[in-house]
């Protein structure tokens, strides 16, 4: 196979995160995740800590509150540092092998490449809810919860950086329902779209 990047935005609770790790294994190529955390840390010279709370999160603001939040005198804000390292990290990855990369915007970083699909991984609410009770040990009322934050802050912050509307189909190539097709299927679907 030839150098592919493969890049998965996902809801969450809807198992992207697995989806894609599987089929970096079962591809036989790297994976990026959490781990590229450090990478931009230390290309933005700011904490892990820092760094994985807002690399795909937005604050818990208002897209109008996030755009103006924290600008230095050359306008940018810590988020824009950030995203900057991020973008950076990113790039350099895709230049040098193949790879699946969970989130961070990469599907926008990236879009200018060739090599690159580009995958939305969404799910049914009852699916997610029981899938982040059982993982996070909570209710059923803190797991809806917790989607509605978290994929609230996923979509401010990458419609912020992207000018793009998070999760619409036409900013991917492949967007697949893991609670209709399972995740056996959606790896199947992705590994024979990569080739």
């Amino acid at each position: 196979m030839a150098k592919r990047i493969i890049t998965i935005s996902r809801e969450f609770g809807s198992g992207g995160r697995f989806i894609g790790e599987e089929v970096a294994k079962k591809l036989g190529i790297a994976y990026y995740d959490k781990d590229i955390i450090g990478k931009i840390a230390d290309h933005a010279g700011l904490s892990p800590e820092y760094v994985q709370e807002s690399s795909e999160l937005s604050p818990r603001k208002g897209l109008f509150a996030y755009a103006f939040t924290g600008r230095d005198a050359t306008g940018k804000s810590m988020g824009d540092i950030v995203y900057e390292a991020q973008r950076k990290v990113i790039l350099d990855i895709a230049e040098k092998e193949s790879c699946v990369i969970i989130g961070r915007n990469a599907d926008f970083i990236l879009k200018d490449r060739n090599d690159v699909l580009n995958v939305f991984i969404h799910g049914n609410m009852p699916e997610k809810t029981e899938r982040i009770s059982r993982l996070y040990h909570v209710t059923e009322a803190e797991a809806v919860k917790m989607m509605e934050d978290i994929d609230k802050r996923r979509r401010t912050n990458y419609n912020f950086y992207t000018e793009q509307k998070w999760g619409m189909a036409s900013n991917y190539m492949l967007a697949l329902n893991s609670s209709e097709l399972g995740y056996e299927h959606c790896e199947s679907m992705i590994i024979e779209c990569a080739k």
